[in-house]
């Protein structure tokens, strides 16, 4: 699971990270409404801690921004503010859920989790679901009908990312940035290397065609 982190205070936002990388949630950060928008329009990322008030522009803005553009990505807000009309105002934008600072950590996990297993019925504790498909996130590993597929941890992390986005077209891009990094030096082409590797793996048990390639956008996982 990826999460981005939107936050201006460099203290809250730093231990924020901290504690989300040590529950094994890959985690990008960004400490402006610009660069926290720019970063969420990538569409890699599972969910969003956002604070309301940033310099340049507002939470708020972030989550009509990406509502109005059809992302429907789960988003957690942060703020100071704690009436009953802000909390409202920040639901009502499109918001999931809102959390009123100061908020203990365990809170923010735990809200964080429910909100994941909110997304939809594909996620049973550790497990993903897809047809006879299960990714088990604890051993990073696929099974089919309970057999292991054996995956590496960049197969696995492709495969999850496909099953949560399923019958849904992924971009090469979208792959490339979330599994190995919006600075990373690598080509983009070392996705379809990995596509090659996960298909063969899955042919074995005449799941070749999951993965589908939508020629010139990217990838789709779906049942024939």
């Amino acid at each position: 699971m990826r999460i981005l982190v939107v936050e201006d205070d460099n203290i809250l936002r730093e231990a924020t990270v901290s504690i989300l990388s040590g529950e094994d949630y890959i985690v990008d950060q960004a400490s402006t409404g610009d660069e926290g928008l720019y970063l969420a329009e990538q569409g890699i990322h599972d969910l969003i801690v956002l604070d309301i008030m940033l310099p340049g522009i507002s939470g708020l803005e972030i989550v009509k921004n990406l509502r109005k553009n059809g992302c429907a990505i789960s988003i957690l807000l942060l703020t100071a503010k704690d009436s009953v009309d802000d909390r409202v105002i920040g639901l009502e934008s499109g918001a999931d859920d809102y959390l009123v600072k100061p908020f203990a950590m365990r809170e923010l996990l735990a809200r964080i989790k429910a909100l994941i297993r909110r997304k939809g019925n594909l996620i049973i504790e550790d497990q993903i679901n897809y047809g006879n498909l299960s990714l088990n996130s604890k051993i990073k590993d696929g099974f089919v009908n309970e057999e292991p597929l054996g995956l590496t941890n960049k197969e696995y992390e492709i495969l999850e990312f496909l099953t949560l986005n399923k019958e849904q077209i992924v971009t090469r891009e979208q792959i490339f940035d979330r599994i190995w990094g919006l600075d990373s030096d690598t080509s983009s082409t070392i996705v379809d290397i990995y596509i090659h590797h996960l298909r063969k793996k899955l042919i074995v048990y005449g799941l070749d065609t999951l993965i589908q390639t939508v020629r010139g956008v990217g990838f789709m996982l779906k049942e024939s």
